[in-house]
């Protein structure tokens, strides 16, 4: 649908129905059913307290949505395998994974999920595993062991981008179900990078990370290369992401030197967007979810202080078609 981007010059797309609701925001278009202009309409969205961890921990992954969560891996004093299952309510403690590690990276669901690469202490790890609702199964290798990746995807295809091995990568491999297989690179490599975890091996988004400081670069990828588009408002590492490629979420996070952020940010395929803050500070939690179906799980301060067990939900509100009225 056309984007209407003024009153003068530019035509109201006419249409026999309104648009679905990723198609209608911010749009305005001519109802001929009803004889109506409208306009798409979405609110902010707002994070809420949700069930408490199981055990606290941070530099765990995630996969699944806020009502169907699944964490797995992090640190408490060393690398755990624990894996907890999340019903938007409780936390109920499921089947180990046979390697326990930190700064892993996951995708999927809370029944069909992967948990790739990380480290076990100064061991940098290949292994991936695969849940299917049950236990965990060790399954193909990446090709470059990393720990601190970007991940979207599910357990059939798979991506993985940057990450530290353990100098600062930009390496991208995708999953086919049975085996890894590099692809284009990230223009700028990093690490502690968040990702639309909900995105596709031909479709999704990049963001933040770094080196050793924070940084705002934000890049799509295509299926065979990656573009930058635009910058977070706020350069981040370690955060939380989540939604697909043209509506993604970024929140929490560090933003160096050592400061824990409460922000969360919304890309809408061409800008980002500051929405409502985290009740928490925190990074490095397991999180996943959409760009209306998110959480973020346990996670950490700046180092030697405190780790979490705090879940956080995050609900974005519908889009509406509203009318508008013509005087």
């Amino acid at each position: 649908m056309a984007t209407y981007k003024g009153i003068q010059g530019y035509s109201v797309q006419k249409l026999s129905s309104d648009p679905t609701a990723s198609e209608a925001e911010g749009q305005l278009w001519y109802n001929s059913g009803s004889g109506k202009f409208k306009i798409g309409i979405g609110a902010a969205g707002a994070w809420a307290s949700g069930g408490a961890i199981g055990t606290t921990r941070y530099s765990q992954a995630g996969a699944g949505v806020a009502t169907a969560g699944l964490i797995f891996g992090g640190r408490t004093t060393a690398p755990v395998a624990l894996t907890e299952s999340y019903d938007g309510s409780t936390w109920t403690e499921v089947g180990d994974l046979n390697l326990a590690r930190n700064f892993n990276a996951g995708m999927g669901t809370n029944t069909a999920a992967l948990c790739v690469g990380g480290a076990v202490n100064g061991s940098i790890k290949v292994e991936t595993e695969q849940w299917n609702g049950t236990a965990w199964t060790e399954v193909g290798d990446l090709a470059t062991a990393r720990r601190k990746l970007g991940s979207c995807g599910t357990t059939t295809a798979g991506l993985v981008s940057g990450g530290g091995a353990p100098a600062v990568s930009a390496l991208t491999e995708t999953y086919n179900g049975t085996a890894w297989t590099e692809v284009g690179d990230l223009n700028t490599a990093r690490q502690g990078l968040g990702g639309a975890n909900k995105g596709t091996t031909t479709a999704t988004l990049m963001f933040g990370g770094g080196p050793t400081g924070a940084n705002a670069y934000t890049e799509s990828y295509n299926g065979t290369a990656w573009t930058e588009v635009a910058d977070l408002g706020t350069a981040v590492q370690n955060m939380g992401g989540a939604g697909i490629q043209t509506a993604a979420l970024a929140f929490g996070g560090a933003t160096p030197p050592g400061a824990e952020t409460v922000n969360t940010q919304s890309f809408n395929g061409t800008s980002w967007t500051e929405l409502n803050n985290m009740g928490t500070a925190r990074y490095l939690m397991g999180a996943a979810g959409s760009a209306t179906d998110a959480f973020g799980a346990g996670g950490y301060t700046a180092p030697g202080t405190t780790k979490y067990d705090v879940t956080e939900e995050w609900v974005g509100a519908p889009v509406t078609a509203k009318t508008v009225t013509v005087s």
